[in-house]
């Protein structure tokens, strides 16, 4: 599943591709949205929820989807060849004077009044790169926990919305924490502004890095680095997977920097 600052930048460069202008087609390739037409109607802007995208419209409605594990959207100029996949793979396509959102994959295409989308992002917790983000909030939502284990708590985006695989697990490397360590033992505030500086410092640009180096092979200090040796102190990085079918995920952490 994309992470929080891939979603970001998603509904930016959305955003800024139809936000202001009129929508002259509209193509839902979904079967309970296969009737209905946009075309007229005015993209008043592109939000981001966590991992929720919001368009929402003049007519007071807005269309929420969401990635998942393989969703995507793309922009092209009119008459261009799309290219984000095969054609049946559509499920939505936006398109304005100048630009065409075509959305790929997407498990999530659903329109619903503006008024009501607390119904789909209500019960998230505060979003990471929200400009507005309440570190204290999102503490408080971790600590109400306080035997869970900090990993799967980090991606519960019922308490801090946004946090993938990837930046939770570089964050608990950076702090020096086990990631089954239960929240009670951790000490949460430093833990989460870490975690929302990395994903601000990379909302920008498509590449995730963690380590400050762009090289290839190189931007990450534990994601999928396991038996590789770890960047500090050389012991192999351990792999196993954390949390209960079929919410478990792939955990990688160094044995001594995060010990148990």
């Amino acid at each position: 599943m994309p992470e929080g600052d891939t979603v970001w930048l998603a509904a930016r460069r959305l955003d800024e591709a139809l936000a202001g202008k009129v929508l002259v087609l509209s193509d839902f390739r979904v079967p309970q949205l296969a009737t209905v037409d946009l075309t007229g109607e005015t993209v008043l802007a592109v939000v981001p929820k966590g991992k929720h995208l919001l368009t929402r419209l003049s007519s007071g409605r807005t269309l929420h989807t969401h990635f998942r594990m393989e969703g995507s959207w793309h922009l092209y100029s009119p008459g261009a060849r799309w290219s984000g996949g095969p054609e049946h793979e559509v499920r939505v396509v936006l398109a304005v004077p100048d630009r065409v959102a075509v959305g790929y994959r997407l498990p999530v295409v659903e329109l619903l009044p503006t008024s009501a989308e607390d119904d789909v992002v209500g019960h998230l917790g505060p979003d990471v790169l929200s400009d507005d983000f309440d570190a204290g909030e999102a503490v408080r939502r971790l600590a109400a926990q306080p035997e869970r284990e900090i990993g799967m708590a980090l991606l519960d985006q019922r308490n801090l919305a946004g946090i993938g695989n990837l930046y939770r697990l570089e964050a608990l490397f950076l702090r020096g924490v086990n990631p089954w360590t239960p929240v009670a033992d951790v000490d949460l505030p430093p833990l989460v502004t870490l975690c929302r500086r990395l994903m601000v410092q990379n909302k920008l640009h498509a590449q995730q890095i963690t380590t400050g180096s762009t090289r290839r092979g190189e931007e990450h200090w534990v994601f999928e680095r396991g038996r590789r040796p770890c960047r500090r102190c050389g012991t192999p990085i351990a792999r196993a997977d954390q949390g209960d079918a079929p919410y478990s995920r792939v955990t990688y952490w160094c044995p001594r920097c995060q010990p148990a």
